[in-house]
This record gives C-alpha cells, sequence and structure tokens, in this order.
C-alpha cells in the first residue's frame, strides 16, 4: 500500500470532545433562514477546501444536516464538526462525507453510481446526501434505535431509492449486492471479507482502517478492477467510532 495523497485533513474528534462541543450550542435555536444560509456557507467552505465535485456540493447543499441532530444543536449542524447523536455515536463532521463520497465517485467504472451500500446508518445524515448521487442506497445499522431514528428522519424527507437495514455492517448486505460503492462510517483492523465480495468490478470501497504502521487510522480506498483484481490506497488519517460485530437494540 502507498500513500496516495500528501494532504491531511482535521481527523473526526473523539466522542468526549464532541459532548464538549455540544454543551456550547445555543439556547435559542437558529431561525430557518440562518440555517439556510450556515448550510450555503458551509458548502462554500467545502468548496474552498478542495472538493471539486459538483455533484457532491449540490447534495451537500440539498440535505439539511439540522434535521438529523437534536434541536440544541440545529446552530452547529452547519459547523465542519462531528456531533453526538446518542449511544455512543456521532454524525461525521461535513468535510468527511464530502470527500468519502466525492472518492467514491471517483472509482474506475466512472462517477455514475447505481447502488450503493453505506456501513453504519447513524442518524441517516450520510444515507440523505448519498440517495442525491446514487440510485439506490442501502445503509445498514447494527442499533436498533440508531436505525429507526435514521428511519423517521428519512421519512421526513421522503428521498427515493434508500433501504435501511437493521443488521451486522461486517457482514454487509448481501441480497442487494454487487455495489458500485461501498462507504463505511466505523473503522476496524481490517476490511471484512464480505466487503470485497460484494464490491463489483469497476466499484470502489472507501471506509477508515486502523494502520499498525502509521499508528492511526486512515482512509482507505479500495477498487476492484475489470479483471477482479485488488488495489489499495492509503488516504489521510481520520478518526471514526470502531467497527463491531452483531447487532444489539441500544
Amino acid at each position: 500500500m502507498t500513500t496516495a495523497d500528501a494532504q491531511t485533513l482535521r481527523p473526526q474528534r473523539p466522542l468526549s470532545d464532541a459532548h464538549r462541543e455540544a454543551s456550547r450550542a445555543r439556547s435559542v435555536p437558529a431561525g430557518q433562514s440562518d440555517l439556510l444560509a450556515f448550510r450555503q456557507n458551509m458548502v462554500v467552505r467545502l468548496r474552498a477546501a478542495g472538493c471539486q465535485d459538483e455533484r457532491v456540493l449540490a447534495a451537500m447543499q440539498a440535505v439539511p444536516r439540522h434535521l438529523f441532530l437534536d434541536s440544541a444543536l440545529s446552530a452547529q449542524a452547519y459547523e465542519d464538526t462531528s456531533l453526538p447523536i446518542g449511544l455512543g455515536q456521532t454524525i461525521s463532521k461535513p468535510s468527511i462525507v464530502a470527500r468519502m463520497i466525492e472518492l467514491l465517485r471517483q472509482r474506475p467504472g466512472g462517477p455514475a453510481l447505481s447502488r450503493v451500500l453505506e456501513i453504519g446508518t447513524g442518524c441517516g445524515y450520510q444515507a440523505a446526501v448519498l440517495a442525491h448521487v446514487a440510485q439506490r442506497t442501502v445503509s445498514i445499522e447494527r442499533l436498533l434505535a440508531l436505525h429507526e431514528r435514521a428511519q423517521r428522519h428519512l421519512g421526513v424527507l421522503q428521498l427515493p431509492g434508500i433501504t435501511l437495514v437493521h443488521g451486522d455492517g461486517r457482514l454487509g448486505h448481501a441480497p442487494a449486492a454487487p455495489y458500485d460503492g461501498i462507504i463505511a462510517a466505523a473503522g476496524g483492523r481490517d476490511l471484512p471479507a464480505a466487503w470485497l465480495e460484494q464490491l463489483a468490478r469497476g466499484g470502489r470501497l472507501v471506509a477508515p482502517v486502523q494502520d499498525p504502521a502509521l499508528g492511526t487510522q486512515v482512509l482507505m480506498v479500495v477498487d476492484k478492477l475489470s479483471d477482479g483484481s485488488i488495489v489499495q490506497r492509503i488516504h489521510e488519517a481520520v478518526r471514526f467510532v470502531p467497527l463491531e460485530s452483531g447487532i444489539g437494540d441500544g
């Protein structure tokens, strides 16, 4: 494996930092016009930070991130920060969401995505963004409480092409395979074999993985070429919640 990116984004922060950030939330929620302006400014910052995929930027503009958070955190929804969503989980910061989806669209088979698998639905935000760039998004969550919360959040937006699954993300979701893209919102020491098996030829997998040589978690990009061979590349340092097996009630 070789390092493909010299630029390093600020990693996702530990959950304790996210909770401290949440404690500083405004007591009076921002108005709808303020939230729209905040979202527009978020997209401006993403473009300035290097996101060049206009389809991804449009998706980030289209999805109201504040709807996926507790109302007390609405004023912080469009800051480039991870925030707690309960059960020891966080919503990824906007720059990470945009970066991972932009990488996904740079797959060998081209930017068009017919079917994407998301590992770790969380509150449903990233699935909503994916729905704007993929024809079909299958998102799997191991914690039932978060799975049900995502169902409520996404039900409000009524986005087409999203299937939510309560299950073990390490096993992927074979019934809908193969996938043009697989994206993970949790990281382990390895990439589960099921993910590689369910990745289509010409597809791309983007996931955080612990790199023992660097001693940190990094963003891993895996391409399955047309002949079925696998190419892996290391990108920037990141920090995600651990990838765990099994399912739970939350």
